[in-house]
């Protein structure tokens, strides 16, 4: 790292510990101090139409670029080559997947975002902290869609240079100078998905990590119907007139 400057020390070491740090310890403490506040703070209530498009669209096709990010950064290149996939079929695929997942992720930030601005309600349901995470969902969400629209053109091997530095992080050895190298556009998409690692714990955001699985071994719920059956009339078994004073 002597060839590296202190600003580049800063942003590819320790930012990602500092953020990693805060991620695992505010998890902690809000789990500790705040279970009551851990959710999602649904507005489903007070808007269904624009959440039931923008919702399902924009977390599928989240999964599915987290799954291209896996493939493309964690996983070596070298193992890719090493079960026969072809680096000619590999940008391809990743370019054509990645276009689709970036599609869908556009129109459902779209519209979840129109949704929490314009949408009253919804609106003065939102925090200062929301808005802090929905830029940075923004900002990462355009810093990776451009290069992957750009890959289909002009392909650049961020495998060489991202996936070297990111892996490093495991290690403990951050390859600085091959991140200083990369094309600003894919610092800035690292540099933000690293702050939103740091804020997650203190956003609705840690809905994230609660999964409903005790649904998987909870005992059935029986319903049982019940018909509303008409009042019984005076004389007929049921309730019926009295005379006032007399006993029933």
């Amino acid at each position: 790292m002597n060839d590296v400057s202190t600003w580049a020390i800063l942003l590819w070491v320790v930012l990602p510990y500092a953020a990693l740090a805060i991620f695992i310890v505010g998890h902690i403490w809000r789990w500790r101090y705040d279970q009551f506040g851990w959710t999602s703070r649904s507005t489903q209530l007070q808007e269904r139409k624009m959440l039931k498009w923008g919702g399902p669209l924009f977390h599928y096709a989240t999964f599915a670029a987290i799954g291209g990010h896996v493939l493309g950064i964690l996983i070596p290149a070298r193992w890719v080559s090493g079960i026969g996939i072809s680096e000619h079929f590999y940008h391809w695929f990743a370019a054509i997947a990645g276009n689709i997942a970036a599609v869908l992720v556009i129109i459902g930030v779209v519209v979840l975002a129109a949704r929490r601005m314009f949408v009253a309600r919804v609106r003065s349901a939102t925090t200062g902290v929301d808005y802090l995470a929905l830029i940075l969902l923004l900002v990462i969400i355009l810093t990776g869609i451009v290069p992957t629209a750009v890959n289909l053109v002009d392909a650049y091997d961020y495998r060489q240079t991202v996936s070297l530095w990111f892996r490093g992080l495991f290690s403990l050895n951050p390859d600085v100078s091959a991140m200083t190298t990369a094309p600003f556009i894919y610092q800035l998409h690292a540099a933000a998905a690293w702050l939103i690692w740091a804020v997650w714990p203190f956003t609705r955001l840690v809905h994230a990590w609660s999964y409903p699985l005790w649904y998987l071994w909870r005992p059935y719920v029986v319903f049982r119907a019940r018909r509303a059956k008409a009042p019984s009339e005076p004389g007929t078994g049921g309730r019926k007139w009295r005379r006032i004073g007399v006993p029933y």
